[in-house]
């Protein structure tokens, strides 16, 4: 199971960590952090230096009620970061995190190797033709609704089934513009209870029979922090215990705010597997 990031051959059989940064004022844990080019590349920095495989990039909040910013205001945010970050760290396999297919090919123009789109091409109708143009592994994630309505009243009369019926359609329909690399993303949080969460959680391997490598991004959510009554600061603990679940389901890729911390995980399952 191996994904072609710009000419390098990724093998998703053992485990790999994306670390995020989120260049915006609002988003839900690290809103506002990485304002200052200082700050992003030292932090680029530390998850590379932690075991990243991935940088996740992202421009546009996409946390529950989040504000709409316009494609003027994304591009302007994040492709010259992605041309810094090349810069500095030329060997960098950069996603972004963006449901604009603009934005998505001024990026890998730019350098970077990954589209992961919160919509799945549904917020885009150039979307998917844009990437199979650019033949770039694409993320494809799971959400109810948009960012400014997921969370209002999100219901399934089957959670899983419903998840996994959305992928073998949205994956077929990929496919269909002649892209090669999928990859899918539950979507934990995005238009989903704390219930619907767990169910997803505890029904993962499900997901193993699309036989499409599987990301997982539970990093300090609210799925956490509102189970345990403390805060997205206070969440590092349950994100690595459900982290663990996650791969011990056959998670491909983990997605964190915490690199190091995944990374420590990835090599303790890899170990209790060997």
């Amino acid at each position: 199971m191996t994904i072609n990031c710009n000419g390098n051959l990724i093998n998703l059989e053992s485990p790999k960590v994306m670390g995020i940064l989120n260049l915006t004022p609002d988003s839900f844990y690290d809103g506002g952090k990485y304002n200052d080019e200082k700050s992003i590349l030292d932090q680029t920095q530390k998850m590379l230096e932690d075991g990243a495989t991935f940088i996740d990039i992202g421009a546009y909040s996409s946390r529950p009620g989040a504000k709409h910013i316009s494609e003027k205001e994304e591009l302007q945010r994040i492709v010259p970061i992605v041309k810094k970050i090349i810069s500095e760290f030329p060997c960098t396999i950069i996603s972004i995190d963006t449901f604009r297919a603009s934005v998505a090919k001024a990026c890998i123009n730019e350098g970077a190797s990954i589209v992961n789109d919160i919509s799945s091409g549904s917020m885009d109708d150039n979307m998917l033709a844009t990437v199979a143009e650019l033949q770039v592994p694409y993320i494809m994630m799971h959400m109810k609704g948009t960012p400014q309505n997921m969370q209002l009243n999100p219901t399934y009369n089957n959670v899983t089934q419903e998840v996994l019926y959305y992928f073998s359609e949205q994956i077929s329909k990929a496919r269909s513009f002649g892209i090669n690399d999928v990859i899918i993303d539950p979507g934990f949080g995005f238009g989903k209870t704390i219930k619907h969460n767990y169910t997803l959680l505890k029904e993962l391997d499900l997901f193993n029979n699309l036989d499409i490598p599987l990301l997982v991004g539970i990093s300090r959510k609210s799925m956490i922090y509102k189970t345990l009554n403390s805060s997205a600061q206070e969440a590092l603990n349950g994100t690595t215990v459900l982290n663990t679940i996650a791969l011990h389901k056959n998670t491909n890729i983990l997605r964190v705010h915490d690199v190091k911390e995944a990374v420590e995980t990835v090599k303790l399952i890899e170990q209790l597997n060997a």
